[in-house]
């Protein structure tokens, strides 16, 4: 698979390459032929690496219909860029044959003189329901759903149910599933294109629709709308508002659209950086510079707290000079006992695996995994003090005794670390935070610290050491 990708991936560079040359030679027939072949989200990959001034030619040689879909998969900037060029004709064509949801995610990238200008060639009705969706809060069901789907009446028979999907589906974005609705719009049942066709035409609809619905509402957040589709392998779910009113459907490809977006969002506030909806290649380094440097000065602050631990237990360094040496580890191997533990509970939390009230049950697992973790490198890190360290390289400052006091914090540092690594995400769901704010570096920073104190009151015990 990955090899037929790479392929792929020449060929298309080789296509890109070629396509200044169709130009300069007027090939455009022999161009058109070779792009009307494609898949329209493989055509938006291409002219992503063509040159700025070839993209209008190249936009104008396709057939009108596979036009509109390739608009949508371009970026934000070549779509820019093609809107400057289009005359008002041009423009209406386009989001004419738009479908509603992608007409919002593509103003909701665009700069205001353009918006306004997309929005006054747009018809009246699809103008209502673009600023419809525009109004619902960022990040919400009712912000990521389309407002094109087919409906039906109960009182329908299966004949005339076909009549209206062949009269209205023309424009819809899928009309698999049916939605069904009472005179007051309300959402009271489903039918599904096979229902319809293994059923008698001079059935009702009431008689064959689904009335146990799964739908959600306008304001519910997209990550837990997107997570349904996984959970109940749905094409489509209904958004209602708050009287249970039709007003929507969330389809498959927006699902894994948000999806996607949730997931690098995650990643990058898991990273120590501000989340950003731009691709990292559309990005300046002083853009990247501002996403950064708030976190870095974050955690750099904080990071002095581990210094301030250091100097308090100064006479104990000064006394057993070797313990200096094993700090970095100790930091590190709680560092990252504490990320396994965060990432693994954060990814549980998006996949509504665990919620706050399992706490118990996940310290309890976690406090079982550190012991045998913690065990098993205390173990291996003793035979290799005392073998490697104290033997094959000579140094006699390693004991057995501060091999000891090593292995014994390497324990208490895991188990710490594992604790603090699985409630810390709990905790922030709880409070309303986004977990994935307490991923690797701000509870490496906490476990840091832990670490420290942890070391250097073992070291005072057994070392028979002031503080």
């Amino acid at each position: 698979m990955a090899e037929t990708e790479k392929n792929f991936n020449i060929e298309l560079e080789e296509l890109a390459g070629k396509v200044p040359e169709y130009i300069s030679e007027r090939r455009y027939s022999d161009l058109k032929k070779i792009l009307v072949e494609m898949n329209p989200a493989d055509i938006g990959d291409l002219m992503e690496e063509l040159p700025r001034e070839n993209l209008p030619l190249v936009y104008r040689i396709l057939p009108k219909e596979l036009a509109s879909e390739v608009f949508v998969y371009i970026d934000s900037d070549t779509q820019e860029l093609l809107i400057s060029t289009f005359s008002d004709n041009e423009l209406k064509e386009v989001i004419d044959d738009l479908y509603i949801d992608d007409t919002v995610d593509i103003i909701e990238e665009m700069p205001a003189s353009v918006v306004k200008r997309i929005l006054k060639h747009a018809d009246p009705e699809m103008r209502i329901e673009i600023n419809k969706i525009l109004k619902y809060p960022k990040d919400s069901a009712g912000s990521v759903m389309t407002t094109e789907f087919v409906d039906l009446k109960k009182d329908l028979t299966v004949e005339d149910a076909f009549l209206r999907i062949r009269r209205t589906a023309v424009d819809k974005e899928t009309i698999y599933t049916c939605y069904v609705k009472d005179e007051n719009r309300h959402l009271i049942g489903l039918v599904t294109v096979k229902d319809l066709l293994l059923a008698d035409y001079q059935e009702k609809i009431s008689d064959i629709m689904e009335t146990n619905i799964i739908y959600v509402n306008t304001t519910d957040d997209q990550e837990y709308v997107a997570n349904m589709f996984t959970k109940y392998d749905f094409t489509t779910i209904p958004v209602v508002d708050n009287e249970n009113r039709l007003v929507g459907i969330v389809t498959f490809d927006d699902a894994m659209d948000v999806l996607q977006d949730e997931t690098t969002e995650d990643i990058e506030k898991m990273a120590a950086i501000s989340p950003t909806d731009k691709p990292y290649s559309k990005m300046s380094a002083f853009e990247l510079w501002k996403k950064r440097i708030p976190w870095l000065l974050l955690l750099m602050i904080s990071a002095t707290f581990t210094g301030m631990i250091i100097s308090s237990f100064e006479e104990a360094l000064a006394s057993f000079v070797v313990l200096t040496s094993f700090i970095p580890m100790l930091m590190d191997t709680g560092g990252n006992s504490g990320s396994q533990a965060s990432v693994t509970i954060i990814r549980s939390i998006s996949l509504g695996d665990i919620e706050f009230k399992n706490m118990p049950k996940v310290i309890w697992k976690e406090i079982r995994v550190a012991a045998l973790c913690g065990v098993t490198l205390a173990a291996a890190n003793f035979v290799k003090l005392l073998t490697i360290d104290r033997i094959l390289l000579g140094n006699s400052d390693i004991t057995v005794s501060v091999a000891l006091v090593v292995c014994l914090t390497l324990i208490l540092t895991v188990l710490c670390a594992k604790i603090i690594g699985c409630t810390l995400p709990m905790i922030a769901k709880k409070i309303g935070f986004d977990p994935a704010v307490m991923a690797s570096p701000f509870i490496t920073t906490i476990v840091d610290a832990v670490s420290l104190v942890v070391y250097f009151r073992i070291a005072t015990i057994f070392l028979h050491i002031g503080d």
